[in-house]
């Protein structure tokens, strides 16, 4: 049977964007200085320059015979956050710092591999050549040991000199994927039609090189799952609800797809909804995208897009919709506490509605994948469960 779209399917989209415009327009002519440099590129020759400061640094303890010192912010303190309505989580001004002591058997080799690669960054902006994380782990494997030490020292450095990981010369293999109605030219000169295959294309690892982005998308909706995204490719969700933009970042997005969906915000400024699982992981994912994450708060300007909306799976809809129970699956422990802990983040005393949802699923303790909606039927979440949530202003 066709799906039939009435004439009136987008006003509340249409409206919902009108808002966000005047909303957007507001931030911008009230903006502090400080923001607007915040956001401004860095040059090879600043990136050069705050690597030998560190350096010089580092010699002048030598030269006084004592031992260097690195010094970092934390983190991964939840009081070096503050809150704002208009960029989500970001790291306070005067945070509280740790130190990377040369001196000191518990942070030697942190040390040293540190200093390595920032010698290597160096390298790479000198010569204006780019490598991945990837590469560099496997330039030495035995001296960095894994993968992981690799990406959290280069999120370290990142940090410490105030500089994107990008303009380090440092990319990442993406995993995020794009679908639907838009086009754009990468770095090299490709040309990318996202709406070309059958299952979307990858996010381009230099989403910063994205160039001439086209579209004529009502609205983007991030999706939780990979699978959940192909359902919605097979179904022809984008032909029947389009036009749209479908992303997924295949779970807990990489930095190249939170980047990728901020880009979206900055150059078309259309509503972003969010689709992800009835569950403390799921609501997670969405505050990432939406509010950014601890660990990566000294980039919160470039990485959060504080106007995405959670569309689905509410825990309301759960109740609303009288999914069988042989399809919810009762709150584990570890989602309790990842419960809990949503529960006190500061930007939910913003978002009543969104403390009714985490309350409706705490005293429930019961959550639901989005695949839950198959139980009412086959085609319930193409056909009607998302139809519906657009045409009426189903979001929060």
């Amino acid at each position: 049977m066709a799906f039939l779209r009435s004439p009136d399917f987008f006003d509340c989209v249409d409206h919902h964007r009108m808002s966000l415009f005047q909303a957007a327009l507001k931030v911008e002519s009230g903006v502090s200085e400080m923001a607007t440099i915040a956001v401004e590129p860095i040059t090879s020759p600043q990136v050069i320059g705050a690597i030998e400061r560190i350096v010089q640094g580092v010699l002048e303890s030598l030269s006084r015979n004592e031992a260097p010192v690195l010094t970092m912010e934390n983190r991964s303190s939840w009081t070096n956050i503050e809150f704002s309505d208009s960029v989500g989580l970001q790291m306070v001004m005067d945070c509280t710092t740790r130190k990377i002591r040369s001196d000191c058997p518990r942070s030697t080799s942190r040390f040293a591999l540190t200093m390595k690669i920032l010698s290597v960054i160096y390298k790479l902006v000198q010569t204006d050549t780019y490598a991945t994380k990837r590469d560099i782990f496997y330039d030495n494997v035995q001296l960095y040991g894994s993968q992981r030490t690799v990406d959290s020292i280069i999120t370290d450095i990142s940090c410490m000199l105030k500089i994107p990981r990008r303009s380090l010369h440092i990319l990442s293999t993406s995993k995020g994927c794009v679908a639907g109605d838009l086009v754009f030219t990468e770095e090299d000169g490709t040309r990318v039609i996202c709406n070309s295959t059958s299952s979307g294309v990858l996010i381009p690892s230099n989403v910063d090189g994205i160039l001439d982005m086209r579209t004529h998308a009502r609205f983007v909706l991030i999706i939780e799952k990979d699978a959940t995204l192909q359902r919605l490719l097979d179904d022809d969700f984008c032909g029947n609800c389009g036009p749209c933009i479908l992303i997924t970042g295949k779970g807990v997005p990489d930095l190249n797809t939170r980047l990728f969906v901020r880009k979206l915000w900055d150059t078309f400024q259309i509503p972003i909804f969010t689709l992800v699982d009835g569950d403390p992981h799921g609501i997670e994912i969405m505050c990432i995208y939406k509010y950014g994450s601890v660990s990566m708060s000294f980039e919160a300007r470039n990485l959060t897009v504080p106007s995405v909306a959670w569309l689905g799976l509410l825990p309301s809809d759960i109740e609303r919709l009288y999914i069988p129970e042989q399809a919810l699956i009762p709150l584990s422990e570890e989602d309790q506490k990842k419960l809990h802990s949503l529960r006190k983040r500061p930007y939910v005393s913003s978002q009543p509605l969104w403390k009714r949802e985490l309350e409706i699923m705490s005293s429930r303790k019961m959550k639901a994948e989005i695949q839950a909606l198959t139980s009412l039927s086959p085609t319930y979440l193409t056909r009607v469960y998302l139809p519906n949530k657009l045409q009426y202003g189903g979001w929060i």
